[in-house]
């Protein structure tokens, strides 16, 4: 990667603001910033090559703060949450049920044996996209909570789950890598915690600040990578470390300026380089010479929609009960470990990838639908909402 191409990417995810910026149109940052990777990427121009090392560290490091700071927006310490933590969880085992019989019916109607990965598919969801659009939204509330909690639930269990659908031999030692990033990040919890209440943390901040030495942006860096490195090392994702972090430090407390440096660093660059390498990554291209594998983009598209819309049977409103159905990490590491394993048809691999880009297309149909109800619901008089002050 050269410093033409990082500009090219810096400015192509500038898409992401700008079709984000008209208030009633209620589009998400993230899917601006997709678009123009598809557009620069594999599928379009090909000016940049998601391949290369270094764009895809950077991608990984982006992916990993993404998580860690919406790990850090669960209200952790909110008792309202424990309630929201129980109704995800039902919500999103409901969905892994009726993702069974679905994904069933799919592989047998399509005849290619992969009916596991079909499941994990249908019942993921992305929080990596559903956190950043909820919150460039401002969607709130109970039930964006709720909605929240299961999308979490669904996308660390099947991140977790998908190295034995896809490839069953190497599945035992991903299960280790899971289970040692989770006890590294509970003894995380517990040091960062005796820490907290020995006032050791308050003093760090106070130095800091004082100094404008940023310590604690570069400690909590440290730990993040730190475990990234281990999740790579057991075979899991960076979202499970990035993730699991942000709950620890959710847990303890964050400070507010050590929020804006995070925000500075996530939102403002390694965040938007890490979508926009997601939308280069894809080649819809692939499609075009299997046309069978259209339908069954569009089958497991619709499949996965229907799955989460059918949550709407357990009180979820159908927006959000869409929006929890967006989805891209899980079948792009899906597509990554067959291609790896050679596992997949030809054009298989690009079949998972239009499923998921259709449901990321609903999916901020969806936000746009559940932000406009949520700002009429607080302007019945139709006043124009105050700017999110984020």
């Amino acid at each position: 990667m050269t410093f033409f191409q990082l500009a090219l990417i810096s400015a192509a995810a500038l898409l992401g603001p700008l079709l984000a910026l008209p208030r009633k149109w209620h589009l998400p940052v993230v899917l601006g910033q997709l678009l123009a990777g598809i557009v620069i990427g594999r599928t379009g121009l090909q000016a940049v090559d998601p391949g290369d090392p270094a764009f895809t560290l950077m991608a990984d490091v982006g992916f990993a703060l993404i998580m860690f700071v919406a790990g850090t927006h669960v209200p952790i310490r909110d008792k309202a949450i424990r309630a929201a933590v129980g109704g995800g969880a039902t919500r999103a085992g409901a969905a892994a049920l009726l993702a069974v019989v679905t994904g069933l019916g799919i592989a047998a109607v399509f005849g290619t044996g992969h009916a596991p990965v079909y499941i994990v598919l249908l019942a993921s969801s992305s929080a990596a996209l559903v956190l950043p659009i909820v919150d460039s939204l401002g969607l709130r509330g109970p039930k964006v909570l709720t909605m929240t909690a299961q999308v979490a639930i669904a996308d660390i269990a099947c991140i977790v789950a998908l190295p034995l659908a896809v490839d069953p031999p190497n599945a035992g030692r991903a299960a280790l890598g899971a289970a040692a990033v989770a006890v590294s990040a509970l003894l995380l919890y517990v040091i960062l915690r005796a820490l907290e209440r020995l006032g050791t943390r308050g003093r760090l901040h106070d130095v800091s600040e004082d100094r404008k030495f940023a310590l604690e942006l570069r400690i909590q860096l440290t730990l993040l990578f730190a475990l990234a490195g281990l999740a790579v090392f057991g075979h899991v994702s960076v979202m499970l470390a990035g993730f699991s972090f942000g709950l620890v430090v959710a847990a303890v407390g964050e400070p507010r300026r050590l929020a804006h440096q995070l925000f500075a660093v996530s939102d403002g660059f390694l965040g938007p380089v890490f979508f926009v390498w997601l939308g280069a990554s894809l080649n819809l291209n692939d499609l075009g010479s299997n046309p069978q594998m259209i339908l069954l983009g569009l089958c497991l598209g619709a499949g996965t929609l229907l799955v989460h819309a059918a949550m709407r049977l357990f009180g979820q409103p159908l927006p959000l009960a869409v929006l929890s159905a967006s989805q891209l990490g899980v079948p792009v590491a899906a597509v990554t470990i067959g291609a790896q394993s050679r596992l997949l048809q030809p054009g298989e691999g690009a079949a998972m990838l239009l499923g998921a880009l259709i449901t990321i297309a609903a999916s901020a149909i969806a936000g746009r639908t559940a932000a406009a109800a949520q700002d009429a619901a607080a302007n019945p008089s139709g006043t124009r909402p105050a700017p999110n002050s984020r």
